[in-house]
């Protein structure tokens, strides 16, 4: 029989005692936000206390993430099948497309133009003397594909496969097909698509019922999920202190982007508190910070901008789910640009004027069909990383570190996708100052209970 690990047992003992403490705390009527704040706190001290003993505690987090993201593409299938629906022309769809895209995109050249800044002012890198010598990157750059492979894997060829693996803009082209084709009929001949409309509409109230759900267990997989991901960054932490400068530069970028870059846009273009949006955007950002997945975070995502930033759901049904692949500040953009600099600095090469602005312009270009998923920062660094001629070795060096800037880059990303979400919806008249302001509920809560999960998300902060 197998030697039982006492502390992975105890580390799982502490973990259900927790759980019951925030079940408690939800009974007593503490709000969805502190709860979620307190699993990151709580879920930290685990974390370092029970360092490398926890395995089973671990699942926890996975099955979690496993279902939030097995309801992903029915979620953009139904959010863009309505939002389409509901907008009643093409031009509007051109619109708010149109201008989704360019927020998106605008949002990560503001974070490559930041690191930038960053990186070149701090000398990243400089002195580092790395030792490429003998370290394989080829492992790296096998995960990168030819450009037209690239451009015809964006195009949906088995809808079915696109939904198994969560492609997300192969989802959004068919579906907008689909919905396209919606408007051009209904324009002429309303009366015959309309129990089409009805079921969309039906369908995608109860998959917003069932995502409210699994929205109220958030707090829970929060804890479990930071719990895992402080254990692992302090080990890996401990072989990589040379490189904690390039870790504390991804942070503060990552932080200073998604909070003071984003809030300004959000006082600007959207007339609208950052402080309160950012209050109601809490458990998305810490659920995107512990599971490292912006795809993971779009139900969240969507049910804070709709139930309590007051966009509309047809902005953000759209903007949110392109989010998820556009744009990307942390991962395609904060991440990339910092790596490339450090390279440059670390390997002594000269980099002149134009090759900085050869690395923007590759930045925002990667940023498009960026999937939001773990582990994304490394493929976008490597397509970065080779475009200008840099060696991936140093991506191989970085790799204990990477994981961790994962965290805050996520975070960053979801930010910027609902900011842009925010504006696009201030553009286009379709964001509700009366819901943003806690003075009315998101319609759909309006007959619901308090204690249900899609009522919380909805009550004034």
């Amino acid at each position: 029989m197998a030697d039982v690990d006492w502390l992975a047992v105890a580390a799982l003992a502490l973990t259900a005692v927790l759980f019951a403490g925030l079940f408690l705390l939800r009974r007593i009527g503490a709000k969805f936000t502190l709860l979620t704040v307190v699993a990151l706190v709580v879920g930290v001290g685990v974390g370092v206390v029970f360092q490398g003993h926890l395995d089973y505690v671990a699942p926890i987090g996975d099955i979690y993430v496993n279902v939030i993201t097995a309801v992903v593409a029915p979620l953009i299938i139904v959010s863009v099948l309505a939002s389409v629906t509901s907008l009643g022309s093409i031009a509007k769809l051109r619109t708010i497309g149109l201008s989704s895209v360019f927020w998106l995109l605008l949002t990560n050249l503001i974070a490559i133009l930041l690191t930038l800044g960053l990186a070149l002012a701090t000398g990243i890198g400089t002195g580092a003397n790395l030792e490429l010598e003998g370290v394989d990157g080829s492992g790296l750059t096998g995960l990168l594909a030819p450009l037209d492979e690239v451009i015809v894997g964006l195009f949906p060829a088995n809808v079915v496969g696109d939904i198994a693996s969560n492609n997300i803009i192969g989802i959004i082209l068919f579906t907008l097909l689909i919905a396209v084709s919606y408007l051009l009929v209904a324009d002429k001949k309303p009366e015959t698509v309309r129990p089409f409309k009805e079921f969309v509409d039906a369908t995608r109230r109860i998959l917003f019922k069932a995502v409210g759900f699994i929205i109220a267990l958030t707090p829970y997989a929060v804890l479990a999920l930071v719990a895992v991901t402080t254990s692992t960054a302090v080990t890996r932490i401990e072989t990589a202190l040379s490189l904690v400068g390039v870790l504390v530069i991804a942070f503060v970028a990552c932080f200073v982007d998604a909070y003071l870059v984003n809030g300004v846009l959000l006082r600007v273009f959207a007339d609208v508190n950052p402080l309160r949006f950012f209050r109601y955007l809490t458990p998305a950002q810490y659920t995107a910070f512990a599971t490292q997945s912006s795809i993971g975070t779009l139900p969240l995502t969507i049910s804070a901008l709709t139930r309590k930033v007051g966009v509309s759901a047809e902005v953000a049904g759209f903007t949110a789910p392109i989010g998820t692949t556009i744009g990307m500040p942390g991962c395609a953009g904060i991440w990339p640009t910092l790596v490339a600099v450090f390279s440059v600095n670390a390997l002594g090469i000269e980099y002149t004027p134009l090759d900085y602005i050869v690395l923007v312009v590759l930045g925002l270009l990667v940023s498009l069909g960026t999937a939001g998923v773990p582990g994304t920062a490394i493929v976008t660094a490597t397509a970065v990383l080779t475009a200008v001629g840099l060696p991936v070795e140093v991506l191989v060096l970085l790799i204990p570190i990477s994981a961790i800037a994962g965290t805050a880059s996520t975070m960053a990303n979801v930010t910027a996708a609902a900011a842009s979400a925010a504006i696009v919806a201030r553009r286009a008249d379709a964001l509700d100052d009366a819901i943003f302001e806690g003075r009315s509920a998101y319609p759909d809560d309006a007959n619901d209970s308090k204690s249900t999960p899609a009522a919380e998300l909805a009550e004034p902060r």
